[in-house]
């Protein structure tokens, strides 16, 4: 078992941070599996009554009825594919906790980027888990407080590393992936989540959070 660094943001809000959750041989095979086989989509957004493109591409996969609408954006999900299928059932051994969708996120290059957000959507449910795969290219993710925004936090993701934000994250906490001039690999992220109401029990688990 690869092992796992345990973060504290705050007296209820943990990171769990697995370097190398794969092997390398693994986590290549897994990167071109994905790459060549996501239908992938740029979507476009509404912020502050505007549309823009997203600057990354991005698949929504899961369970029949398991959509996900974020900034005025519904995403219907897509099958799951045999890797990501494989990946979501490592996961829950792993950290007991029921995932019924991924949301995959190609960044072609340093260009692309996530802002600043926190994944706090009324379907995902009160103090949701979320677990994050990287794949190819190191990037910089970094977080900082919803209040107070000198308390940040950052890592570095590698390939193969897993990043799991614990209940309670979401709630205080924003995260990004910042652009970069000097990244020029493209690289994959997975981020596992629960949707309410599409048909899956909630695990005891994903209700209170692992720690």
């Amino acid at each position: 078992m690869a092992a796992r660094e345990e973060i504290a943001l705050g007296a209820d809000a943990y990171l769990y941070h697995w370097p190398e959750w794969l092997a390398p041989e693994r986590a290549d095979r897994l990167f071109r599996d994905l790459y060549d086989n996501i239908p992938w989509r740029q979507e476009t957004v509404v912020l502050f009554g505007r549309r823009h493109a997203v600057p990354r591409l991005q698949a929504w996969c899961g369970d029949p009825g398991a959509g996900y609408s974020y900034s005025g954006l519904h995403l219907a999900p897509q099958p799951w594919l045999p890797a990501l299928q494989a990946v979501r059932l490592a996961l829950s051994r792993l950290l007991s906790v029921d995932f019924n969708g991924v949301l995959v996120n190609l960044y072609r290059n340093g260009r692309d980027s996530m802002g600043w957000h926190s994944d706090n959507e009324p379907e995902l449910g009160c103090r949701p888990v979320i677990a994050s795969v990287s794949l190819g290219a190191r990037r910089r993710f970094r977080l900082r407080h919803i209040h107070d925004r000198q308390r940040t936090h950052a890592l570095e993701l590698e390939h193969g590393s897993l990043l799991v934000m614990g209940a309670g994250v979401q709630e205080s906490w924003q995260h990004q992936l910042p652009r970069s001039a000097v990244v020029q690999e493209p690289r994959i992220n997975m981020t596992f989540r629960y949707v309410q109401g599409a048909g899956v029990s909630l695990s005891a688990s994903q209700a209170h959070g692992i720690r």
